[in-house]
């Protein structure tokens, strides 16, 4: 049979035709590789270059090579984070005629890490939690799609920071199964199997040395599932909001947040009944809001600050007529049915709120009455009682009525609640 490479780019063939393929795998010569980490694998892999690219090339047989190949392309197609798909060569043969195994290839993501290589030197456990919660929002995201993975295990999956944001990423799809939608059996499999693996791997690592000294493994790995549940349930339970209800929106983010997760996308759709809202969450790292926020808006704040300001400024957006839904704001992927495409960008927006909405809100507050409180203190303030007033209400009850109100029974109650005495 002749050498055969299926790609999905025309210019890719011409490239991946100057790799040794008369070579079995783990003979190539190093001239051809490009030393990166490798995760465990049941097949050879290696990574090298071809062009410009680094890539990833497995062997393995032809029918799996095939099925793999297919089942990454509709992951890609469907938005879910996995390694991308390049070609399959099959008609190898060696020097003497015999006949290689078929190798899948695949794009070397930059930046990603498997998990040994993570745990070279001892990982914090608070380091591992967020992980883990990366893990456990990829097999959401994959079962969302109708996508039973049939191996979720740490060995199968990528790691990667970016801008301070934990993702995991699929790199092994070989056992997966893609369906209109899972039922419940199926994601429980999946769920139970990544319990197993997970905890057979941190025991390996326990064994050699490299895990915490405070983390259980079998812990770890009822944990993930833990998280898991806890995270599909707050996002598959469909809500439509009323007009004049959008507290409720906020009312799903902080149960999120209360789950350890962020808002990576909020897509809201209008119909007369109602706003849909669906989310998708992710994993950040410390200090991930307060820079986000500091690059849009040029507002220096706290952590906790800066995550609420920018829940407040990304709910304003969705709201404009001319907000851009194809260019979504750095901090988070947000979409709206609403605008136009062509209208202004994120972070035109951002100023503008800056400007007509957090700036007039904190001048409406006499500065007699602020204390020390810096102006990002005090708008959070400010959202906080529109938050209870609205729960109160059950209806919205607009920023400009939480200020006066603020202005009015909060602040003057406060400057008279006379201060502890010291010592």
């Amino acid at each position: 049979m002749a050498l055969q490479i299926s790609a999905t780019n025309p210019e890719h063939p011409a490239l991946l035709l100057e790799l040794p393929w008369g070579t079995p795998l783990e003979e190539w010569p190093e001239e051809y590789l490009v030393p990166l980490p490798r995760g465990i694998s049941r097949h050879v892999v290696r990574y090298a270059r071809a062009g410009e690219e680094t890539v990833a090339v497995k062997e393995l047989a032809e029918r799996p090579a095939l099925r793999e190949y297919e089942l990454l392309r509709d992951l890609d197609r469907l938005g879910i984070p996995a390694v991308d798909a390049l070609a399959v060569v099959t008609g190898r043969t060696g020097s003497a005629g015999e006949p290689l195994e078929p190798v899948l290839i695949t794009r070397h993501l930059g930046g990603s890490m498997p998990y040994r290589s993570m745990f070279e030197t001892t990982m914090r456990p608070a380091t591992m939690h967020r992980l883990m919660d990366a893990l456990a929002v990829l097999l959401v995201r994959l079962h969302l799609a109708g996508f039973a993975w049939g191996d979720c295990s740490l060995s199968n999956t990528l790691f990667r920071r970016d801008a301070g944001a934990y993702a995991a990423y699929l790199v092994d799809a070989e056992t997966g199964e893609l369906h209109r939608r899972l039922s419940d059996g199926q994601r429980e499999y999946d769920l139970d199997l990544a319990r197993v693996n997970i905890s057979g791997e941190l025991l390996d690592l326990e064994a050699s040395g490299a895990l915490h000294p405070s983390v259980d493994p079998v812990g770890f790995g009822a944990q993930i599932c833990a998280r898991y549940r806890g995270l599909w349930q707050e996002l598959t339970r469909t809500s439509v909001y009323p007009a004049g209800k959008h507290h409720y929106i906020e009312r799903r983010i902080r149960r999120l947040n209360d789950l350890g997760f962020d808002v990576a996308e909020m897509q809201i759709e209008s119909s007369p009944t109602g706003d849909t809202v669906t989310f998708v969450p992710k994993v950040v790292d410390a200090g991930h809001h307060q820079r986000q926020l500091l690059r849009l808006t040029g507002l220096d704040t706290e952590e906790n600050q800066a995550r609420r300001l920018l829940t407040d400024l990304e709910s304003w957006m969705a709201t404009q007529d001319d907000y851009a839904p194809g260019d979504p704001p750095p901090s988070s992927r947000l979409r709206s049915s609403r605008g136009d495409p062509h209208a202004a960008r994120p972070e035109v927006l951002a100023h503008r709120w800056v400007r007509e909405v957090f700036r007039p809100a904190v001048r409406a507050v006499p500065r007699e009455l602020r204390g020390d409180m810096d102006p990002a203190e005090l708008y959070h303030q400010v959202l906080e009682h529109r938050w209870y007033l609205s729960e109160r209400a059950q209806h919205d009850i607009g920023l400009d009525t939480a200020v006066r109100d603020y202005v009015d029974n909060i602040l003057p109650a406060a400057r008279r609640t006379p201060e502890p005495a010291g010592d």
